[in-house]
């Protein structure tokens, strides 16, 4: 439409009235390797392996849900959460505080070049800085 938008985290942080303070666990990009993994894992498949969707209770099914349907869209196939979306997952879990707007914003930026990087034809403008 050729209106330009400028969103941060701290636009994110005032339209969802939440604090941009809490914690934010960055540099999750090497799954195997990261020491977050047994804590999620346990947390959610009470075990120190990666399960299955399937092997969620109903309760983290249904927090999985939510937060893939409205803080942390996941595009694509597959049930399987990333390790960001198990990690964000287990704050809610163990009633610790994260930083949502945070959260949400580093999501935008990573779905927004993905989506960049494939070529799709439904953004009509150039690259992200």
């Amino acid at each position: 439409m050729g209106i330009l938008v400028f969103i941060s985290e701290r636009v994110i942080s005032w339209v969802i009235r939440r604090a941009s303070e809490e914690m934010f666990i960055s540099g999750l990009d090497n799954n195997k390797t990261s020491p977050w993994n047994d804590v999620v894992n346990k947390r959610m498949f009470n075990n120190t392996k990666k399960g299955k969707y399937c092997d969620l209770s109903m309760e983290h099914k249904l927090l999985l849900k939510i937060q893939n349907d409205n803080l942390l869209p996941k595009g694509g196939g597959g049930d399987q959460p990333s390790l960001d979306h198990r990690v964000f997952l287990h704050f809610f879990m163990t009633q610790k505080k994260a930083n949502v707007p945070k959260y949400i914003f580093r999501h935008m930026i990573k779905t927004l070049r993905e989506s960049q990087t494939i070529k799709r034809s439904w953004i009509p403008y150039g690259r992200l800085i």
